[in-house]
């Protein structure tokens, strides 16, 4: 029988997830899956607001290749841990029953959207700006709604929930310590 530990990092975006999940599996020596790289055409609903409007069901965010692939390494791992930047927990259906502990990055929405601001300045090439200025439009519309009411759903099922503003360091070994403890 396979002991591997599925252990999803979760939080709004901007929150440190990819940065985190990356320095837990740099520290335990083993490997991690992102879900912004499963991420297809039709993963999020078409209308978002919309979505939000109607109750904000994480269900139906798809990723089924994110699931598959995470199925896999668990069944074939012989690690003791596999880190997943999985932005919604438990609450998705396709993952819950992958997922072992949910740890939530629960840090400011204003702390997150300065650091989504600065990942598309530091990515932006010339002509570039109407992507951060469309991003903002939307977060301003109904995007911090909707990573509000991800966050909120995510709470009601996670397993360590960090909500101090930390340096990467001072998270993973915050993190790392609880995993030794309660896994």
């Amino acid at each position: 029988m396979n002991n591997t530990r599925i252990i999803a990092v979760s939080g709004a975006s901007g929150a440190g997830k990819t940065t985190i999940v990356k320095s837990l599996a740099t520290l335990f020596n083993t490997t991690y899956l992102c879900f912004d790289d499963f991420v297809e055409a039709n993963t999020y609903p078409a209308d978002m607001k919309e979505w939000l409007v109607q109750g904000a069901d994480l269900s139906l965010i798809k990723s089924p290749r994110f699931s598959q692939r995470l199925e896999h390494l668990k069944l074939t791992s012989g690690s003791r841990f596999i880190f997943i930047e999985e932005p919604f927990g438990r609450v998705r259906e396709p993952m819950s029953h992958l997922i072992d502990y949910v740890i939530l990055l629960d840090l400011p929405m204003e702390l997150c959207l300065a650091r989504v601001i600065q990942r598309h300045i530091q990515r932006a090439k010339s002509g570039e700006l109407n992507s951060l200025l469309a991003y903002l439009a939307k977060y301003e519309d109904h995007l911090r709604s909707v990573y509000i009411s991800a966050v909120n759903q995510v709470r009601q099922c996670a397993d360590l929930t960090v909500n101090e503003v930390l340096s990467v360091e001072e998270t993973t070994q915050f993190i790392q310590t609880w995993l030794i403890k309660y896994s």
